[in-house]
């Protein structure tokens, strides 16, 4: 036994330094092995801070760079404000240049000779000067554009034209009218900067205006209820005319700033009134929209006791009527001049309720669409026609 364990000892010695001999080599292989990484890793980190240090600079250079243009931008900005405001203050000057109106007198005879004309041919049969014969059946559509201005006022568009113009008046008393040059600068903008201004020889009276052909027609606000018409191209006033109705009083209830309401439809110029001679109901006229002469005039049915607006369809004057606490809008009288429909078979209109009561509605004969103020908001309301004969 003792000389076989003597053989077996170094045998082990021999085996376990073999093992050693291979971990240690296996040890400076993985060392190396990290080290190799570790040196790798240290070479991207060191290109990465190199790339993010470029970038870093050229994002400040960028951002310098935007500084400095807009502060330029600025700059600019600025100084094409104040040439805008100079721009308004010469053009606010030069509308305000209008040519010295024409003096304007009143010839009693020839007032009293008008009004014994017109009422000779008063409530006469109307000889239509056109083949239309169409009424409204329903509102098809409302679009309310924007708020603008006061609770009451007027905008329209020309009754008898293509352009594009819109034209609005603020208020029941005022001298300044606005004129967008479409639709969409009157609906975007809130300010009127996007408008031009024109300041009339006399202020006006009411909502009652019209645009018509190139032509404003209102009411003057001062002395007798006057008719004027205004170019709105070289800003004269082309003609002017007294009214030829005694004692007249607001045609509208609900509307007391509306003395005379000017309207346009297919057979051409109207005038809605009343007087005192027959205060309960609401007066018409056929207008001569070249001289201002009455052609003709009616009494009709239609009361003015909560009527707010009125307006006329194919020669038939549709009345507006609320309450004093606004409702539905809804058109309960209408009266035909020509005797083609009678006032028991025109359709009841409604208009949806908004916002108060309508201070104006302006027919157009071309677009077949109204032009409302309610309570300052500008709405359109589409009109749904049909023949008379078919109501």
């Amino acid at each position: 036994m003792g000389p076989c364990r003597c053989l077996l000892l170094p045998l082990l010695a021999v085996a376990l330094h073999a093992q050693q001999q291979q971990f240690m080599e296996y040890v400076e292989r993985r060392l190396t092995l990290l080290e190799e990484r570790i040196s790798q890793w240290h070479d991207q980190s060191s290109r990465y801070s190199t790339e993010l240090r470029d970038f870093k600079n050229q994002v400040l250079g960028m951002l310098e760079t935007a500084e400095k243009e807009r502060e330029a931008m600025r700059s600019e900005a600025e100084s094409a404000a104040v040439r805008v405001d100079r721009l308004e203050r010469e053009v606010d000057y030069l509308e305000t240049q209008n040519p010295a109106p024409p003096c304007v007198e009143v010839d009693e005879t020839l007032m009293e000779k008008q009004v014994a004309t017109a009422k000779q041919r008063k409530n006469e049969k109307y000889t239509k000067l056109t083949d239309c014969s169409d009424t409204i059946a329903s509102v098809r559509a409302m679009k309310i554009l924007k708020r603008f201005g006061s609770t009451s006022g007027l905008w329209t568009k020309d009754a008898a034209g293509t352009s594009e113009k819109i034209y609005v008046f603020d208020g029941t008393a005022n001298d300044t009218v606005y004129i967008f040059p479409r639709m969409r600068e009157f609906t975007l903008f809130s300010a009127t900067r996007k408008a031009t201004r024109i300041k009339l020889p006399y202020p006006w009276v009411g909502t009652g205006h019209l645009i018509y052909n190139g032509h404003l027609y209102y009411i003057r606000q001062q002395g007798p209820f006057q008719v004027i018409k205004f170019n709105l191209a070289n800003k004269t006033v082309v003609d002017s005319s007294v009214f030829p109705a005694e004692e007249q009083i607001p045609v509208f209830g609900l509307s007391p700033f509306t003395y005379i309401e000017i309207a346009a439809d297919e057979e051409g110029l109207w005038a809605i009134y009343a007087t005192k001679e027959d205060e309960k109901n609401i007066c018409l006229a056929k207008l001569d929209p070249t001289s201002l002469d009455i052609e003709q005039m009616w009494d009709t049915p239609c009361p003015r006791e909560n009527a707010e607006a009125a307006f006329v369809v194919c020669g038939a004057l549709h009345v507006v009527y609320n309450t004093r606490l606004p409702s539905r809008s809804r058109v309960q009288c209408v009266f035909d001049v020509s005797g083609t429909l009678a006032p028991e078979d025109a359709s009841l209109v409604y208009f949806p309720k908004r916002y108060g009561s309508h201070s104006s509605m302006k027919y157009s004969p071309q677009e077949r669409q109204i032009y409302a103020w309610d309570d300052g908001y500008q709405i359109i309301y589409r009109m749904e026609m049909k023949k008379k004969l078919q109501v």
